[in-house]
């Protein structure tokens, strides 16, 4: 009979993203602090980081002034980032633990390509947000990544550009967009920049170990979406 600790699952993010692996860095903050500023998100307002993984990323929006919360399937977020509330819950298989309209903002990154079926979450994510709130969605492009995308066994589904805008529309998201994105801080205060690393991604030897962030980054380009729930949500209620 195998042993009850054969039968326990280990928990994703802290393998996959343990600290060794993967140190801490700045980045979570900046992009917070980038995506806060970029939509002129209010201090106050109350966010949900949905798939919070370590923590990082909620720190940073409440370091903006953000009221936030998270939930995820692992609880290793709670000792990063001790001052949010987190819940633990089962994404794939339930509902969100949060009433209708809960949040003004629901932020996502590197979440959503990990269902078989994310229409689901999408659901999920419009009834939790309050009408006229933002959601900002962010996962890797297909086209650039299509090469390594299932090297993380737990990638489901991957999204272009037209999927993502596709998805959002059909569970009736509207001002939707879709945009590429590279995850280079100095190319979010210096986007004529952009060239230049249009040009490493093509000439770049995919083989340079260590990758450096420059290479990785400029070859992996994300995809950053934002979109916005109807305000007459509430006034077909009235």
């Amino acid at each position: 009979m195998a042993s009850n600790s054969n039968n326990m699952q280990k928990d994703y993010v802290a393998v996959t993203y343990n600290e060794k692996d993967r140190p801490f860095t700045q980045y979570p903050e900046k992009l917070s602090s980038y995506l806060f500023s970029r939509y002129n998100l209010k201090k106050g307002s109350k966010l949900l980081d949905l798939g919070c993984g370590r923590g990082e990323f909620l720190k940073g929006f409440i370091q903006c002034g953000l009221e936030g919360c998270g939930v995820d399937q692992s609880v290793i977020s709670k000792s990063v980032c001790p001052e949010a509330e987190i819940v633990q819950s089962d994404l794939e298989n339930k509902p969100l633990p949060y009433e209708n309209n809960a949040f003004d903002i629901v932020f996502s990154k590197s979440v959503i390509e990990h269902f078989y079926y994310p229409e689901k979450l999408v659901k999920e994510i419009y009834r939790v947000v309050r009408p006229g709130g933002l959601i900002i969605t962010m996962v890797p492009e297909w086209k650039s990544v299509y090469k390594i995308f299932y090297d993380d066994y737990t990638h489901r589904t991957p999204f272009t550009i037209n999927s993502l805008r596709e998805i959002l529309f059909m569970h009736n998201f509207e001002d939707i967009n879709v945009e590429r994105f590279m995850q280079l801080p100095f190319l979010w205060s210096s986007p004529w920049l952009k060239p230049f690393c249009s040009i490493v991604a093509m000439t770049a030897p995919c083989v340079l170990k260590p990758y450096s962030k420059l290479v990785r980054f400029s070859k992996e380009i994300m995809l950053l979406s934002t979109a916005v729930k109807p305000k007459s949500v509430v006034e077909s209620k009235k």
